[in-house]
C-alpha cells in the first residue's frame, strides 16, 4: 500500500485572488472551484495518472476566517525558467508579490518573497539557458 502527493492547500482569505496569483505566476490553470476553494494546476489530474505513477501535486486555495500566524513552517520555492531570477523577481512584484524578510540575511542565491496574502516563497537561481555571447539563447544548464 502506498499513497500519493496529490494537493498542496493553502488557508487563506481570498482563495480567487491566491488562485490567479498563482496561475500567472507558475502558468497554471484553474482545475475546480466551488464553494469556498479553488484549485490550480499545470495539468488535469485523472485517478488513473495518479495511481499510475507520482504526478506534480495540485494547490488547492481555501478560505479560512483566521489568519496567518508567524512564519510558514512549509513555502514553495519556484525557479525560473526563461529569464533572470532578477526578472522574474520584477515579473512577480508587478503580479502582487512583495519582498520578505525571514532572517536570510545578505548574499544569498534566493530571493525570498511573499504571495499578495503574505505567505512566504522563494525564487531559487534561473533555470534558463544562458545567452550566447551574441545575445541568442544558448544551450545547457541554467546559471546561477
Amino acid at each position: 500500500m502506498t499513497s500519493r502527493f496529490t494537493e498542496l492547500v493553502v488557508d487563506c482569505h481570498d482563495p480567487e485572488r491566491l488562485a490567479a496569483f498563482w496561475c500567472a505566476a507558475l502558468d497554471f490553470q484553474v482545475i475546480d472551484r466551488g464553494g469556498d476553494k479553488v484549485e490550480i494546476a499545470s495539468w488535469v489530474p485523472t485517478a488513473e495518472d495518479v495511481r499510475a505513477r507520482q504526478m506534480p501535486p495540485t494547490l488547492l486555495f481555501v478560505r479560512v476566517p483566521e489568519g496567518r500566524g508567524g512564519k510558514n513552517r512549509l513555502h514553495l520555492d519556484i525557479s525560473p525558467i526563461d529569464a533572470a531570477t532578477d526578472q522574474e523577481v520584477a515579473r512577480l512584484l508587478a503580479l502582487g508579490a512583495t519582498p520578505a524578510d525571514v532572517g536570510q540575511g545578505p548574499g544569498r542565491s534566493w530571493v525570498v518573497m511573499a504571495d499578495p496574502e503574505g505567505n512566504e516563497f522563494c525564487v531559487l537561481r534561473t533555470l534558463a539557458p544562458p545567452r550566447s555571447p551574441a545575445g541568442g539563447r544558448g544551450s545547457g544548464a541554467g546559471a546561477p
